[in-house]
C-alpha cells in the first residue's frame, strides 16, 4: 500500500475511537472548552501510536494519521450537534 492510502484509511478507522475517548475525558474530567481540540489532539496521536499491533504502518505515519483523526474528530462531533440562532444577530 502506498502511504496516502494507509493514512486514509487509518484515520477513518480510529476517528469514531477518539469521539469516543474524547467524549469520555469530557464527561470526566473539567475541561475548558477551547482546549478540547488540544486534548483530541493528545488522544488521537495517542490512539495513532498505540495502534502499533493492529497495523504494519511506520510510527510517523501513525502519528501523523492520530493528529488528523483527532482534529478531525473534534469537527466531526461539533458539526453533528444541533444549534439554534444564527452568527449573525
Amino acid at each position: 500500500m502506498e502511504y496516502p492510502t494507509e493514512l486514509l484509511l487509518l484515520v477513518t478507522l480510529i476517528a469514531p475511537v477518539i469521539i469516543g475517548l474524547n467524549e469520555v475525558a469530557k464527561q470526566s474530567i473539567n475541561i475548558p472548552k477551547n482546549l478540547i481540540p488540544l486534548v483530541a489532539l493528545f488522544i488521537g496521536i495517542l490512539v495513532g501510536i498505540l495502534a502499533a499491533p493492529f497495523t504494519t504502518i511506520d510510527i510517523y505515519v501513525r502519528i501523523w494519521a492520530g493528529a488528523i483523526a483527532g482534529l478531525t474528530s473534534v469537527g466531526l462531533y461539533e458539526s453533528g450537534k444541533t444549534r439554534n440562532g444564527y452568527t449573525k444577530e
